[in-house]
């Protein structure tokens, strides 16, 4: 349900219930982003501390129930937007924390399809509510102070729930500074390089991402879908196509050499912000949002586990706090940079320009693995990654 807030419903109640600008509009897509960037002082805490992971993401969640209380008790759009972010911005902290817990409660050799089934709970429970919550918005725009105590709602049971997650608590290395972690950039070759190809790839998404709801509820590209339309283009169906594929993905994760597996899931995200942005016929519409959905199955798995075929096990958290460090850092420029260059050009030029920075991260996968298998071909890229 939380998902959908930071997807679909947020940037809709900004633009057609406070008829939010572009700056506001930039940072309520940019608020998950400020939490991962403030994951590296997160996990920090958390190693310092001695806390258990699962008890610290539990800690955040219940602040992130008191942030979008605050937002639906106070109706003004400063508080909106300040709420909003603040709630996205610990919902995101969490992520490194959690992924040292699936590290710890999940196996190896099938954490990807484990994973990947409790995805599916989660991809069915997103359709469901944007299918929800589109009809309940459409019918009256007002009903949205009802829906931010939905999510606040949402963000408490699920502090109940990770309180009883069971985690081990992270390892103290002894360093006191909270960029501690970024020595893994300067120390691994292979974990640089694939942050380099996150950066082209996730910056290129990242601007679309938020794009698709200002693309069809802004009058500017055309005439403004209702929000159950909206809902159904950018939540429903492409968590349906998300829900579908997850097991694939899932084990495709577990037997797949992974940056094979992302330059194949780079092309999926290429092709569906096209098919979406170059035109806004229907059938473009939905076959951007197909395979968007397609690929975020995939993405959803990749970007979550990758670490832990790069990283020792009681490492997993550091370097997972690099990636969300990194990623926080472009999802606050992307949006930013997306939402004011829309007004020197058009948005499917934009496309195509996202689409081409895709290109550039998949080509460097591309040399990387030929690099790779013509020194050893007995030897795969991620057991490479692993012995370093």
């Amino acid at each position: 349900m939380l998902e959908t807030a930071a997807q679909t419903f947020l940037l809709l109640i900004a633009v057609q219930y406070y008829a939010a600008g572009p700056t506001a509009k930039a940072l309520l897509a940019s608020g998950g982003s400020i939490g991962m960037l403030l994951s590296l002082l997160v996990v920090s805490v958390v190693a310092n501390y001695g806390l258990r992971p699962a008890r610290a993401a539990a800690m955040l969640t219940a602040l992130g129930a008191l942030s979008m209380g605050l937002a639906a008790a106070v109706p003004t759009p400063t508080v909106f937007v300040a709420g909003s972010i603040t709630a996205l911005a610990l919902l995101t902290m969490t992520i490194p924390l959690l992924t040292q817990v699936y590290q710890d409660n999940y196996p190896g050799h099938s954490r990807g399809r484990l994973f990947s089934l409790t995805m599916m709970i989660r991809i069915g429970s997103a359709a469901a509510f944007a299918a929800a919550a589109g009809r309940v918005l459409a019918a009256d725009i007002l009903w949205s102070r009802w829906l931010l105590l939905v999510y606040s709602s949402a963000f408490a049971f699920s502090a109940v729930c990770l309180f009883r997650i069971e985690s081990t608590p992270l390892v103290h290395s002894g360093h006191a500074s909270p960029l501690r972690a970024l020595r893994f950039v300067r120390e691994d070759r292979l974990f640089r390089l694939t942050l380099l190809v996150w950066m082209l790839m996730g910056f290129a998404n990242l601007m679309m991402l938020p794009m698709r709801v200002d693309f069809l509820a802004n009058p500017r590209y055309g005439p403004p879908l209702a929000a159950t339309s909206i809902a159904l283009l950018t939540g429903v169906i492409p968590n349906i196509a998300r829900l579908l594929l997850s097991p694939l993905w899932g084990r495709l994760f577990d037997r797949m050499d992974f940056l094979s597996l992302r330059a194949t899931l780079n092309l999926g995200f290429a092709l569906g912000i096209l098919a979406f942005f170059t035109s806004r016929e229907l059938p473009g519409l939905l076959a951007g949002a197909v395979i968007f959905g397609i690929s975020n199955a995939g993405g959803d798995v990749a970007w979550t586990l990758w670490v832990t075929k790069f990283a020792p096990p009681e490492r997993v958290a550091e370097h997972m706090s690099v990636h969300t460090f990194f990623t926080g850092l472009r999802g606050v420029v992307a949006p930013l940079v997306a939402f004011n260059i829309v007004a020197f050009i058009s948005i499917g030029a934009l496309s195509w320009v996202c689409a081409a920075l895709i290109a550039a991260a998949s080509l460097v996968l591309v040399v990387e693995v030929r690099g790779r298998k013509a020194a050893d071909p007995a030897t795969t890229v991620i057991e490479e990654g692993t012995r370093t």
